[in-house]
């Protein structure tokens, strides 16, 4: 079933409310009201502190160029007093294409609908969403590059004239229906925009891409992230978790949460340098952000191919992982941290890859002997 997401925010009525509740619940007669307890965490939003996600578009963290075109977007739209022109966002996952949609109708102050391509399987799965659209609001359909032939054709219409057409009945007694739609923004998101045909990515007024996050934009996100889950870190251990996280929010979250219960259940709670080294060893995760499946990839290719050239499907069934698993999770990281090559004859693992196994090279991989270009 299709996501929809509500927000909300505190009034001062609810504020009046959790203040009395301080005051009057779980003390005595004599104690005196319990207000910093209702007001010390304000400013993280107390009822949602676990959600991880900013709120406004000046609490996200990196991606500045994006963000700063998309407040030039959002001041236009404000001054011209009109909807938001369709924004796409790609990028590879995790990296913030939610979170940028998720704050975009905050700032505009309008309603919001979340919905998934892959859950829109016909044009009346998606007719609620356009006929619920009010006049400024935004519809963020994530995974934008799986929507059928059939939603996308139906969905053109009511990107660029705000208005649908609906066939009644079937044969001579068919008839049609046009309705017309409310101004509204369609946000897309998606990690494949080869997979988008050219008439549905070029229907979108803006687009832009997400790249992966410096080593000190992930410190700051994990601090940040740290004090709303009420947990103690230094900025040391947050900094080797950003280490290890492959320049992504979503993984430095996933490492944050794990070192949080590696400490509350082993240590006394608080994410110092050596627990957080301790808690992701236990992970087998090294200080380039391998896994022990990369790792495993790796020793397969050295061990079992000499280095390499090795076909995927052959190191598919040597490591007993289905081949797509092998491109799609393993294979994208090494070939970016260039662990490995991929050539026409397979894949080959580098000398960094050697090296950071703590494997001697073969001859023709040290330096001075020439290119791995010499295996072909």
């Amino acid at each position: 079933m299709a996501r929809e997401t509500t927000i909300r925010q505190f009034d001062d009525d609810d504020a009046d409310d959790k203040l009395d509740g301080a005051s009057s619940g779980g003390s005595g007669a004599g104690d005196p009201p319990n207000i910093a307890g209702a007001f010390e965490d304000a400013p993280d939003q107390p009822e949602y502190d676990d959600e991880l996600r900013p709120s406004r578009l000046n609490d996200v963290v990196g991606q500045a160029a994006v963000v700063e075109r998309i407040r030039i977007l959002l001041d236009a739209a404000r001054k011209r007093n009109e909807p938001l022109g369709h924004l796409l966002l790609d990028g590879p996952p995790g990296l913030g294409k939610t979170t940028l949609a998720m704050v975009i109708p905050k700032e505009l102050g309008t309603d919001f609908q979340i919905t998934a391509g892959p859950s829109l399987s016909a044009p009346k799965d998606l007719l609620p969403y356009l006929t619920n659209a009010s006049e400024g609001s935004v519809l963020f359909i994530d995974e934008i590059h799986r929507l059928p032939p059939a939603v996308e054709e139906f969905i053109y219409p009511a990107m660029e004239d705000f208005r649908v057409d609906i066939t009644l009945g079937d044969g001579l007694n068919a008839r049609t229906i046009n309705m017309q739609l409310q101004p509204f923004t369609i946000i897309g998101a998606t990690t494949r925009t080869g997979m988008l045909t050219a008439p549905l990515r070029d229907r979108f007024v803006s687009r832009e891409h997400l790249s992966f996050y410096m080593l000190d934009e992930l410190t700051t996100i994990i601090c940040r992230n740290a004090r709303k889950l009420r947990t103690e870190i230094s900025e040391d251990a947050a900094a080797e978790i950003a280490l290890r996280s492959r320049g992504t929010p979503r993984k430095a979250n996933n490492w944050l949460r794990w070192c949080r219960d590696y400490a509350d259940a082993r240590r006394d709670g608080t994410i110092s340098l050596e627990v957080a080294r301790h808690a992701l060893q236990m992970k087998g995760v090294d200080d380039r952000g391998l896994e022990e499946l990369d790792r495993q990839y790796l020793e397969t290719i050295m061990t079992v191919f000499n280095g390499g050239p090795a076909g995927v499907q052959a190191i598919a069934h040597t490591m007993n992982i289905p081949a797509d698993t092998l491109e799609d999770e393993i294979e994208p990281y090494l070939l970016r941290e260039g662990l490995i090559q991929r050539s026409p004859r397979g894949r080959i693992a580098t000398m960094d890859a050697w090296l950071h196994v703590g494997r001697t090279p073969p001859d023709d991989l040290r330096p001075g002997d020439g290119p791995p270009g010499a295996l072909f």
